[in-house]
């Protein structure tokens, strides 16, 4: 072997033992990473939730379906929001919803008698920044507090909801989440 072969055969094992111990390295740290990258989603799922029923002394009972996620675990399909005598006081969710861009992620609550909306956020989301991603924003947000379920459309479809100028299909994907997941719920619970 000569002396050219024998320093690429030299640079080529350090570089498989650097591949080796960078992998074990991550192997070693995605366990434990990715427990707590699911801990901190559900606090963030759950201080959502928290916003759109701010009452002190309610929880959060969630109502699971027949399919599992990746882990084995079942899939929460909705929650039933409880105060502190047992009754229930509303109804929160989460709905995966395709928007202009990408699919996004809404969350919402409805009263109990579901005729009111209690609130919704945009938890994720892929629209265009500066137009469609102005969804997130409160003066899109708020206009959801307290809106009768009746009205839940928006105003060029004969509801109550101002879309954002220009991002028409981003207003009405939150609005068709909200009456996708209220009906779903509606129809789970008997009403």
């Amino acid at each position: 072997m000569s002396v050219s072969n024998k320093e690429t055969m030299i640079i080529i094992g350090k570089l498989i033992v650097v591949a080796v111990v960078a992998a074990l390295l991550l192997g070693i740290t995605y366990v434990p990473t990715s427990a707590q990258i699911k801990l901190n989603e559900e606090l963030a799922k759950q201080e959502v939730l928290r916003d759109i029923f701010p009452q002190d002394d309610i929880t959060f009972e969630a109502v699971e379906g027949d399919a599992v996620d990746e882990e084995g675990e079942r899939e929460i399909l909705y929650y039933r929001v409880k105060d502190e005598t047992g009754n229930i006081v509303g109804y929160a969710f989460f709905q995966r919803q395709p928007g202009y861009e990408g699919t996004m992620l809404v969350a919402g609550g409805v009263d109990s008698t579901f005729s009111n909306v209690k609130g919704m956020d945009v938890v994720s989301h892929q629209e265009t920044p500066g137009l469609g991603s102005l969804i997130t924003e409160p003066r899109f947000r708020d206009q959801f507090f307290g809106l009768p379920v009746n009205s839940l459309d928006l105003k060029a479809d004969g509801g109550d909801v101002d879309a954002i100028t220009g991002a028409t299909v981003s207003s009405r994907a939150v609005v068709d989440a909200l009456n996708v997941k209220i009906n779903e719920i509606k129809q789970k619970e008997g009403q």
